[in-house]
């Protein structure tokens, strides 16, 4: 079973920009689709951004294409999202999730492993 730890979390300034890190133990982070989602109080959790196995094709969310990029090391076992221009509507518990079997990308329900979150607060 997989193991997902986010990091890089934190409170920054509207502008500001962020990496966050989510780190796979207990098996490959290569035999997974990868992504990133975000979840506000009392909100639907959301799909910000995922990559494909190999990490040649990214997809975003429309709220956060053009500022966020997903990204993967298959060596380190680690997925990263670096975020750009942040906006204090960003500010959400961000979660990494992987997807074994890609039959679909943008709902919780098509991901079979998760990790705990890290908050992101973006001040304006």
């Amino acid at each position: 079973q997989v193991q997902l730890e986010e990091s890089g979390g934190g409170l920054v300034q509207a502008g500001d920009s962020l990496t966050l890190s989510c780190a796979a133990s207990g098996g490959a982070l290569r035999n997974y689709f990868m992504a990133w989602f975000r979840q506000v109080a009392d909100k639907e959790r959301a799909f910000v951004a995922g990559i494909t196995r190999s990490g040649q094709t990214p997809y975003y969310g429309e709220s956060t294409e053009g500022r966020f990029t997903v990204s993967r090391d298959n060596t380190k076992n680690t997925l990263y999202l670096q975020m750009d221009g942040l906006k204090p509507e960003d500010t959400a518990v961000y979660y990494c999730a992987a997807n074994k079997d890609w039959s679909g990308i943008y709902h919780v329900s098509e991901y079979d492993y998760w990790g705990q979150g890290t908050q992101v607060t973006v001040s304006s």
